[in-house]
C-alpha cells in the first residue's frame, strides 16, 4: 500500500490513452453494478448529492434522475471532458474538476454522498480527510454510498481496506443500512445519524 494518493497526472493518462478505461459506458459487468448501487438507493429523493470521482458520467446520468442537484467532481480535466459531452447540461447539474479530498466543497448540505470506485486510489490520510469532510458536510439522515472493486489491485489501498477505513472514521456519526458482497465488488450504505 502507497502513502501517497494518485495524482491527477496518473487519471489524465488514463483517460489519454484510452476513451472508456473501465468500460463503464459498454461492460455488462458495470451496467449490473450501475443497477445494483442505484436500486441500493431505493426510492428516495435527494435534495442535494455529491458524487465524488464521476469519471466521464456513465453512473452520473443514472444519479441524476434521483436529485434536485448534483455536484460531480473529478480529477481529470480529460474525465469531465467526457462527462460533459455525454450529459450536456441538464437542470441542476455541476460538473467541477477537484483534487476530493485535499480539495473540497465548502457548502454544507449535502443528503447523499456516492463514492464509486474512487476511495481506494487515496492514501490513509487523504481517507481520513475524506472521513472528516463528510462527517461535516452530510446533513442528518442523509446517506454516504460507497462501492468498490474487492480484488487485487496496485492502488494505494483495497476495496475493503478503504471501507474499513472510513468506517472507524465515522463510526461516531453513521448507522450502517447495507453491506454488500458481491462477486466482484463491495456495496456499503450509511446513514448520517
Amino acid at each position: 500500500m502507497s502513502e501517497k494518493s494518485l495524482d491527477a497526472a496518473y487519471f489524465e493518462g488514463i483517460f489519454a490513452s484510452d476513451d472508456d478505461p473501465w468500460d463503464l459506458a459498454s461492460s455488462a459487468y458495470e451496467r449490473a453494478k450501475f443497477d445494483r448501487t442505484i436500486a441500493a438507493l431505493g426510492d428516495r429523493r435527494y435534495h442535494r448529492a455529491i458524487e465524488i470521482g464521476c469519471a466521464h458520467g456513465v453512473l452520473t446520468h443514472r444519479l441524476l434522475a434521483l436529485c434536485d442537484t448534483l455536484l460531480a467532481l473529478d480529477i481529470s480535466a480529460a474525465a469531465l471532458d467526457k462527462a460533459r459531452s455525454r450529459l450536456g447540461n441538464p437542470p441542476g447539474l455541476t460538473l467541477r474538476q477537484m483534487a476530493f479530498p485535499r480539495e473540497a466543497p465548502g457548502a454544507d448540505g449535502f443528503d447523499l454522498a456516492l463514492l464509486s470506485e474512487v476511495a481506494y486510489y487515496w492514501s490513509v490520510a487523504d481517507l481520513q480527510r475524506a472521513a472528516q469532510w463528510l462527517a461535516a458536510h452530510v446533513t442528518p439522515g442523509g446517506h454516504i454510498l460507497l462501492v468498490h472493486y474487492i480484488g487485487a489491485t496496485d492502488y494505494p489501498q483495497t476495496g475493503d481496506g478503504t471501507v474499513l477505513i472510513l468506517k472507524d472514521a465515522l463510526r461516531e456519526v453513521i448507522a450502517e443500512e447495507a453491506s454488500e458482497r458481491h462477486a466482484r465488488y463491495r456495496l456499503d450504505l450509511w446513514r448520517r445519524r
